[in-house]
Order: structure tokens, then sequence, then C-alpha cells
């Protein structure tokens, strides 16, 4: 896992380097490489976390004329590829898995994407037909930030290297907005003037002055899923595709570690990881000090016992969320909702602290598996009260009862409102009640829904699935993609040096489970069957029993509204031009005298709009 920079310029040479190098110098302490075109106009850069080759497997990467020159941020299981290689007469110069980009491409171009297995993000230069090429892996575990400036096409894993480069830093309102409405902003877009993202599954070319971006890889769920008349064997298919994900994961020349909570992803993961290799892991979980309701440590400490893990339990109290949020904040470079990405930053750094550069995570099964409770209470025919049992959920405004009129056109196009659309609904309602009047009224009428459904192939990916199906697809393209997997997962996992693998996002293991009907992830409203019945025999039934819990942080207490009132009362936050300062006080100062139910439901409002201030003053951003 590193980062990564490439700037082709159209006709005048590519600026240094350097300065977007050390932006990123978080993600590679292990090394920095550069590479530049003999006229000047192209540049590649690489800062390297050492995982794989530790000896041999800097970057940039090229083939053996040096036509085609690579940097690639990720990891890519890939061994059969590389194998199909050798045999096609490539020659590789070292043993690092990235180097099979460079030789894919020369074999088949473009064409080599879906034969790529991993989580990677790459940018690459062919001087022989003067492209630069980049793509993003199939669901966006691996960033890729790009803007046209000063006559330059500019790369970056992450912005903040873009605007090392000389990009301004500023806002685009249109973004802030948006996310102040649903949250989460179109897949191809950032919170930044300019800026955007790559989407997963999707690649960026550009030659002749011109950059066109086109998707390679969606999720395309099926209009009729198969039919499983031996359920058993559906189960073991599934249980050896998870096992081959998580053994694939466990290859690296360092040590690698597990995250766990009290839930089942990440217990599987760890079951998987262990019976897999033969041997126990260290595992490392976060136990929240202030509130037992939030604290997974004994389910976790039980899954340890259980499968012989070393377990590290980071206590975390109020104090600790007061002092890192800013830094989770500036790392995740988006807008964080809950104290969440605090827990999850001190997690990372306990991780490095400990010896670890690689971590296994069980991010994306709620997805792949309709775990969460607000895609249950989507599924045709479900009880409207199922997915309020949640009390988690419905502290992360995850499920809500009722429509919302800001949906409309959502429910004419889709034929309902998303169970967690309509929460997010109301969670803008409530941030954008703390907005100014003359930042809303500057975009007139503009519909948020409609320009969320606007970024997706509505006919091809929506039309003609199960309910729950479409619900999960916008889940896992907006809330997944930009928010779990970007801002919680590389960002605070980078910013410490350490690189997340997710098996569960296996584009192989994927393709499997996208076939199984919902009565095998969702049976008799217990989420993940297929899941738990894979693991059955290898974890303790309290782990097996258990409803998904989000992963979250109490409510803010005392020393993080100190903190949040010192921010929002600084000179950056007045001049900031999206919220009225007065109003979001206001609001901090009710917050403790909330009855417990009205906190969860204000407390994501404050941390978003912290995040904003956060941004706007550590970022430098201009309005």
């Amino acid at each position: 896992m590193c980062g990564i920079v490439a700037v082709l310029s159209w006709d005048a040479p590519a600026p240094p380097l350097d300065a977007a190098l050390v932006a990123l110098a978080h993600r590679g302490p292990d090394g920095r490489g550069t590479w530049r075109s003999g006229d000047g106009r192209v540049a590649l850069g690489h800062v390297r976390l050492a995982v794989r080759d530790l000896a041999g497997g800097a970057q940039p990467l090229a083939d053996e004329e040096g036509k085609v020159v690579a940097v690639v941020n990720g990891e890519l299981y890939s061994a059969e590829l590389r194998r199909e290689l050798v045999s096609l007469g490539h020659r590789f110069r070292a043993q690092t898995d990235s180097e099979v980009v460079v030789h894919a491409w020369k074999q088949w171009g473009p064409a080599m994407l879906p034969r790529l297995q991993g989580e990677l993000a790459f940018a690459l230069w062919d001087a022989r037909d003067g492209v630069l090429f980049a793509a993003r892996d199939r669901f966006g575990i691996k960033p890729l930030a790009w803007t046209e400036h000063g006559g330059s096409v500019m790369l970056a894993s992450q912005a903040r290297a873009l605007f090392a480069l000389g990009v301004p830093a500023a806002w685009d309102h249109a973004s802030v907005l948006q996310a102040s409405s649903l949250q989460y902003v179109e897949p191809d877009a950032t919170l930044f003037e300019g800026v955007h993202q790559v989407p997963a599954g999707c690649a960026l070319l550009a030659r002749d002055g011109r950059v066109r971006i086109t998707r390679y890889w969606d999720l395309d769920y099926p209009r009729t899923p198969r039919v499983w008349a031996d359920e058993g064997a559906a189960v073991r298919a599934f249980r050896e595709r998870f096992d081959d994900a998580v053994r694939d994961r466990l290859v690296a020349d360092v040590p690698v570690a597990v995250q766990l909570s009290g839930g089942l992803d990440s217990s599987a993961v760890l079951a998987s990881a262990t019976r897999s290799a033969g041997r126990s892991f260290d595992a490392f979980t976060v136990s929240f000090t202030d509130d037992g309701g939030y604290d997974e440590s004994i389910l976790a400490r039980q899954t340890a016992d259980h499968l012989g893990a070393r377990l590290h339990v980071l206590p975390v109290a109020d104090r600790e969320v007061a002092a890192v949020f800013p830094d989770a904040v500036v790392a995740s470079e988006g807008a964080c909702i809950n104290a969440h990405a605090a827990a999850k930053l001190i997690l990372s750094r306990a991780v490095r602290d400990g010896g670890f550069k690689v971590v296994l995570t069980g991010e994306g099964a709620d997805e792949v598996l309709l775990g969460y409770a607000h895609l249950r209470s989507d599924i045709e025919g479900t009880s409207a009260g199922v997915a309020a049992t949640n009390a988690a959920s419905a502290g992360l405004m995850l499920v809500e009862q009722g429509r919302s009129p800001a949906l409309a056109e959502v429910e004419r196009v889709l034929g309902f409102q998303p169970s967690w659309l309509i929460a997010k609904a109301s969670f803008g309602e409530r941030v954008r009640a703390l907005l100014q009047p003359s930042f809303v009224a500057g975009f007139g009428d503009r519909d948020p829904a409609r320009t969320l459904l606007s970024a997706f192939d509505v006919a091809g990916q929506l039309e003609g699935r199960e309910r729950v199906l479409q619900s999960s697809y916008l889940w896992t393209r907006l809330a997944l993609e930009g928010y779990i997997l970007r801002t919680l997962g590389d960002g605070l996992e980078m910013a410490s040096g350490v690189e997340g693998r997710v098996p569960m996002l296996d584009d192989r293991l994927f393709a499997f489970i996208r076939e199984l009907p919902t009565t095998m992830k969702v049976r008799g409203g217990v989420e993940k069957w297929v899941l738990r019945e894979a693991m059955r025999g290898d974890l303790p039934e309290a782990v097996l029993r258990r409803e998904k819990h989000p992963f979250l942080a109490p409510p803010m207490g005392k020393e993080t509204l100190a903190a949040a009132r010192d921010i929002l009362a600084s000179e950056s936050f007045r001049g900031q031009p999206f919220f009225q300062p007065q109003r979001v006080t206001a609001l901090l100062d009710e917050l403790p005298a909330m009855a417990p139910q009205q906190r969860k439901l204000h407390d994501p409002v404050v941390f978003f709009v912290l995040s904003i201030a956060v941004l706007h003053a550590r970022l430098g951003l201009h309005s």
C-alpha cells in the first residue's frame, strides 16, 4: 500500500513532485521514487509502504524498454495472472505484485482490467501511444483523485497532494450542499472545487488534450438470482470462496493482523485466517470506556479466546476523542458524522505501533450479504418495524420510518423510498436548518435526490431488481464507496501507514454472492444467513446469534463538547460561508439536556458541522 502521483502536461514541463510526495509521506514511510519523461511533460511519483518484495519492490515500475511506466497503490492477488504473462514471454524484474500492471497493460491494454484481482489504484504512462491511463478497483477500496489544472492532468491518492502541486484548495459549494442534504456526494465528486474521484470500477484515459472516464465493472445484480436446490452445497461453496479470499490477503512479507469487533464479519475473517494459516493472529479492538452500550470488547474477547488470538484492547474515552477527532477529519478528507472516525484513527495507530503494516478487516459484508437493518426493512413483505428494532442503526440515522418529501424524485424513478435514504434525508433537514439562507438560495431549486440518481445507470443497474437490491446498490455506491471505504477506511488506516485488506469485497467471492437469492442472505429476519451457516462451529454462539451493530462511538461527552465549542468559536469558523455560527452554537448548547434518542439524531449533525469547520481551517480552504 502506498501513495501515488501522476501528471501529464499538455504543452509544458510537468511541475516537480516533491511537495506532493511530502503530502503523501504518511502513506509510504519506507521509500520514495519519481520518474520523468525525456521531454519533461510526464511525471510519476510514489511513496512506498513496503509489504511485498521488501528489497526489490521500489517504484515507479517500468518495462524492459522503458516505454511503459507505472505507479501502483494497493495489492494485486495475481499469481495466476503473473504465470500467464510469463508464459506469454514477459520478463519480470522483481517479485512485487505491482509489476503485473505493467506487463498486463502491454499484453492487453485496457482489456486487462477485468483480469486484475485486488485492492488497487494505479496510473501508467505508455510512451508508445502517448497515453496516461489510470484505474481504481471494483469497489473503490483504494482512492484516486484527479483534476485538470494549469494545462495538466493530475492524479493522486489524496486531494492534499493535488493542493501541493498548486491546485487551489477551495470548497466545492455544490458538493457541500449535496452532503448537507443527504450526507453523500456523487461517486465522482469530492468536497473540493475541481477535484474529482475516479469512481470505483472506472478508468481514466488522457491523450491529445482530452480526458475520458469509462466504466469497466459494476455490481450487475441479476434480475433473477440462481436457485439452489442444495443449500448445503451453496454454503460450502461460499465458505470455500471466502477462505480463498482471506488466504490471498494473508500473503505478505511483513506480519499481518486483524481488526476485530464483537460482530460476525470481522470474527469470521479472524476465524478463516486462523484456519487457513494454521496459527494464531494478533487482533485489535476498541473499547469505549464511557458507555458500555457501545463497548464490543467483551464479545471480541470471547472470539479471540475461542480462536487463540492475541487480543489488544484499546480503551477510548471522551478525552481521546476530543484530542484526536480533528486529526481524523484531516486524514479522511471528508465529513465525519460520529466519533468512530477518531476511534478508527486510534485503532490504526495502535496497529502500527504494534509492529504491523497490514490488517484484515470485515468491511463489505453488510453490503454484499444485506446485513444492515435498513436493507432488511426494504425486503418486500418485511414488516416496516424490523429495522426500528435495531437501536444502534437508528442512532446512526440508518433507519427511519415514513416517507420524505425530499425523496419524491427517488420514489418516482424507483417506485419506493429506500429506508436508509429516508433517514439521510431526515439528517439533511437538521443540517440544512443550520445553513446560511444565502448559501442555499444560490442553488435555486436544485434537487439533491435527483442529483444523486443522475450519477447512476438506473435502467441498467436498478430497474427490474428487487427493492432490497436497489437499496443495496445505491448504498454500496454511495455510503460504502464514499464514506466507509474512503473516509473511515483508507484515509484513517493510511494516516498511520497501515494497509487495510478487505476479503469480503474480493470480486470472485462477490461474483458468487451476487447470484445468491435474497433468502440465502436474509432468512427469518436474520441477516447474513449464509455467512452464519458457513461459520457454525468456528465462532462462539453469542457472536453467531448477534444482530448487526454498526461501528459507533458514544455521543459527545463533556470534553468533546468543550473542544467543539472552541472550534465553533474560532475566527476560522466564523469566516466559513455555509453555516450560521449562532444556530450551530445554540444546538451545541442544547445537546446535554436532550433526551437520549434526540441526542442520537443531533450528534451526527454537530459532528458533520465540526468536520467542515476542521477542514476549512486545517486545509486552508477558500470559499
